[in-house]
């Protein structure tokens, strides 16, 4: 495996978490709501002066929404950053952060959907984030009970989380080691090209996403296939693709994707609970993992080493 990526601390009783939109704009009931929640967590929200801004679609200028971005990640108070939302404009202001301050305090970067781009940003500098959800799933925890603790219990640990999920006809049988990466399709290939590209050398790589037609999910996956994506991965995990236009011509995700793979023996999860779903669990992208899929079902344990948890 590659080298692995450095772990933040784990979270402890009266941190600071920052709340910041870079992103689409946010209802600021929903950024008030994730305050509440992070409170019960003994935690302290901290929101920034553009979370609940708006300027067009976005929550904020570029330039707002980057300072917002940027107060966070040089904040040496500060132990991790949720995201508001996703939306659309990380690709916008992605390049335009500087992680120097970051990578002597390091902290968790928490978000999914847009914030793919965030993730592949953190992990070509060479450190862990959460995929998980964010405001509005934080603010209406009650409906959103598994995929919100599961996002606490990624953050304030007691064990390597382990997942396991139930079997699909279509899963391929296997067993790999790799740094999971991954997240919303159309993100990973919008990246493709720009230096937050996959590196999919030996990578365990997830993928998910929402309200796309068949035709466009087929040739998102097949320039991850001409870029060489599935040639070079170790393992395959198929998230929720909710929303979707059905068209028959194409038969089903799962056909579009082992298509793509081209017979490659490498185990692949299908169903995973991750992507714009209510059961969203949380996943450490850039952590090692071992992914194992058999006639019982798929379980993903990550093996990242534990001794991050301790703050220096």
């Amino acid at each position: 495996m590659n080298k692995s990526c450095i772990f933040p601390a784990f979270l402890q009783k009266k941190d600071k978490v920052a709340i910041v939109s870079p992103s689409g704009s946010v209802d600021p009931e929903l950024i008030d709501g994730a305050c509440s929640t992070l409170i019960s967590w003994g935690l302290v929200p901290v929101v920034g002066a553009y979370a609940k801004g708006k300027h067009h679609r976005f929550a904020g200028t570029d330039e707002q929404r980057i300072f917002d971005m940027q107060q966070a990640l040089d904040d040496p108070s500060i132990s991790a950053i949720l995201c508001g939302r996703g939306g659309y404009g990380m690709s916008r202001i992605v390049d335009k952060l500087d992680f120097k301050l970051f990578k002597q305090r390091p902290k968790w970067i928490i978000g999914f959907s847009d914030i793919t781009a965030l993730h592949a940003r953190i992990e070509k500098e060479g450190y862990a984030s959460v995929h998980g959800v964010m405001a509005k799933a934080l603010a209406h925890a009650e409906n959103n009970q598994l995929a919100v603790e599961s996002l606490r219990r990624m953050l304030m640990p007691e064990n390597s989380p382990v997942y396991h999920i139930e079997s699909h006809k279509e899963n391929r049988k296997g067993e790999a080691l790799g740094r999971l990466v991954g997240g919303n399709l159309s993100l990973l290939y919008a990246l493709q090209g720009t230096p937050y590209a996959i590196q999919p050398e030996g990578k365990i790589l997830f993928i998910e996403d929402l309200s796309e037609r068949m035709y466009h999910i087929d040739r998102m996956i097949q320039t991850l296939r001409l870029a060489g994506v599935f040639k070079k991965i170790s393992g395959l995990i198929v998230g929720q693709f909710t929303d979707i236009d059905p068209d028959d011509s194409f038969g089903s995700v799962e056909n579009i994707v082992l298509n793509a793979l081209e017979g490659r023996k490498i185990p692949v999860a299908f169903n995973f609970p991750v992507g714009h779903v209510t059961d969203n669990f949380a996943l450490l992208h850039g952590a090692d993992v071992r992914l194992l899929v058999n006639k019982e079902g798929a379980d993903l344990q990550f093996v990242s080493p534990l001794t991050f948890g301790k703050k220096g």
